[in-house]
């Protein structure tokens, strides 16, 4: 299989992107650590079931205290650390810039750029060590048609596309890859339940996509895959849009 006896870490993989691109992992092989605020024992359950014995942590991953102690748990466990996916994000409803507080906004920073700085410092000693490694960053193409009403998410989804770009020469080195993977509208479970909302999507961005349909987690986990593998070993610094070919308008 792909990714036979790796280890991966998904952040925020006990839910939506996230979940689908850790059962990928396990179907092809991988021990897949969920990293994750809540559910992350019950996830890791259903994943070993798909594939060999995964790991469920409770974290906040813009606590330096907790990513740490994540790190250290995964390493002492399997012995390795081949893949991180910083999943995890936050993002709110959409309101003008100006309704926006001081606080939320550095509460998004934190979250969104802050929690994957931590954890790329956390797991970078492992893969220097080992000669190897593959980060993925998940991002949004909302940074590329500079979506309204949502200044602080893709301000700090711009930071990560940023922050993938400098990292892959820091870190390329030691043979580790940086790539960022950027989805478009994604029919996640939490929006899946809010048919209002799915509805006015399809009939305002719908007709944009080459792909006539909502993307849906599933559609990003083979891009995550492909980044882990073999086969990216000599892309780094990358940026991949996965949003159905929508038009920037």
């Amino acid at each position: 299989m792909k990714h036979s006896g790796k280890v991966a870490i998904v952040t925020g993989g006990s839910a939506g992107i996230g979940k689908a691109i850790a059962a990928r992992f396990a179907l092809e092989g991988a021990h897949v650590v969920v990293a994750d605020i809540k559910d992350a024992e019950a996830t890791a359950a259903e994943l070993s079931e798909l594939g060999p014995k995964s790991l469920g942590l409770t974290v906040d991953i813009s606590s330096e205290l907790d990513v740490e102690k994540l790190s250290n748990r995964v390493h002492e466990k399997f012995g390795r650390i081949d893949i991180l996916v910083n999943n995890a994000a936050m993002v709110t409803l959409p309101r003008p810039f100006e309704e926006i507080g001081s606080a939320d906004w550095r509460r998004m920073m934190e979250v969104n750029t802050l929690g994957p700085y931590l954890c790329c410092r956390a797991v970078a000693p492992y893969m220097r060590r080992q000669k190897s490694g593959r980060v993925i960053n998940i991002a949004s193409s909302s940074v590329h048609t500079g979506l309204p009403y949502q200044l602080h998410y893709v301000s700090s989804k711009g930071a990560l596309i940023a922050f993938t770009r400098s990292l892959a020469h820091e870190l390329g080195g030691d043979n580790i890859t940086v790539n960022a993977i950027a989805p478009g509208f994604t029919l996640v479970d939490r929006l899946a339940e809010q048919s209002d909302r799915v509805e006015s999507y399809r009939k305002k961005y719908g007709h944009l996509n080459a792909i006539k349909r909502v993307g849906t987690p599933e559609d990003l986990a083979g891009t995550a895959s492909f980044l882990a593998s073999e086969d990216a070993g000599f892309i780094t610094g990358q940026t991949l849009i996965v949003d159905g070919g929508m038009e920037k308008v």
